[in-house]
């Protein structure tokens, strides 16, 4: 383990630019130093994310098929019941995850059935075990102190792009209603979940601001996905092009720079990405990607790929809490 780095709030776009824009072997030496001192380097968390309450939603986000502007192939869905997610976290334990994630595509959680329904997914997903975080749009601070109440650990509300960006890609949603959405759930005691999505025609210096914006936060985000675009047909994003997987992997160490004690999580798009830029996005500092065949409505990496991923980069999956034994990624 090498000397820890100072841990900052107050880092400029600038700084954050100069260190995305090193040398790219500089960059990843930096980045996996700055890793190793902060998390074990051997291994990797495996998380699930499941959609509980599909397409629908009154948000006009660009890149997102779930969204009642866009005509896209998902339509609007029922939500739900609990035994189904339960029995859905079980699958997802069994596969070695030991986070469970819950998606609504709700504009706002709104008191009622609903939000009962999910309060009471966070308490079966927290009684098998397994780390639960649920992503329901914006919250008020009663509903995440019930959530805590109930148990969840996680919640995420990403912030997407910069500021000056953020205007092009939403317009129902503001910036900062977004940073009332984490402040709730920081108040409440639950864990930050927030990061964002990359090759949404954003400039490098967006993505900086993005990280600079999550690294004001106190204490910073424990938890931050990074996200390359899916272009989903019917989308306004759908013509733009793919992100050049070195571009990926610049944004993952960049972030384990600018915030070492979170998690980065390497999150969708993953199915645009080689092996060998997915490796990279590890060895920089991504100590965990999502598991499974799905990420809420687009595809992911099937677990036999990742089993092998994971294998074949010398890493282990993360244990569960409290648990005595390695969870094998190749079951």
């Amino acid at each position: 383990m090498t000397t820890a780095a100072p841990i900052r709030h107050d880092w400029t776009v600038d700084e954050v630019a100069a260190i995305h824009d090193m040398p790219f072997f500089a960059l990843m030496d930096r980045a996996r130093e700055v890793h190793r001192a902060f998390h074990d380097d051997g291994e990797v968390q495996l998380c699930t994310l499941l959609s509980v309450k599909t397409g629908g939603c009154p948000e006009d986000c660009a890149y997102c098929p779930q969204s009642s502007h866009y005509e896209t192939s998902v339509g609007p869905e029922k939500m739900l019941d609990v035994r189904a997610v339960l029995e859905a976290a079980d699958r997802a334990k069994d596969a070695g995850a030991t986070r469970f994630c819950m998606g609504a595509a709700w504009r706002e959680a709104k008191d009622g059935p609903a939000f009962d329904r999910v309060v009471e997914m966070v308490r079966g997903v927290k009684a098998r075990g397994l780390e639960a975080c649920v992503t329901l749009g914006m919250l008020t601070e009663d509903q995440a102190k019930r959530l805590k109440d109930a148990g969840l650990d996680a919640y995420n509300h990403n912030l997407d792009t910069s500021r000056e960006h953020y205007r092009s890609i939403i317009s129902t949603r503001t910036y900062d209603e977004r940073l009332v959405t984490l402040r709730n759930v920081r108040r409440a005691g639950i864990t930050v979940c927030s990061g964002g999505i990359i090759g949404m025609g954003e400039s490098v210096r967006d993505r900086c601001a993005m990280l600079v914006e999550l690294a004001r936060l106190q204490p910073h985000p424990e938890s931050v996905p990074i996200n390359a675009l899916v272009r989903v047909p019917g989308t306004p994003l759908e013509s733009l092009p793919p992100i050049d997987p070195v571009e990926f992997v610049r944004m993952i160490a960049a972030a384990r720079i600018v915030m070492p004690r979170s998690m980065v999580r390497l999150s969708a798009g993953r199915t645009d990405l080689s092996r060998e830029a997915q490796m990279m996005c590890l060895y920089v500092g991504a100590n965990s990607i999502f598991y499974g065949d799905r990420l809420l409505t687009t595809p992911n990496p099937g677990q036999d790929e990742d089993a092998s991923l994971i294998r074949d980069a010398g890493l282990a999956p993360m244990k569960p809490a409290g648990a005595s034994a390695q969870v094998d990624a190749a079951e």
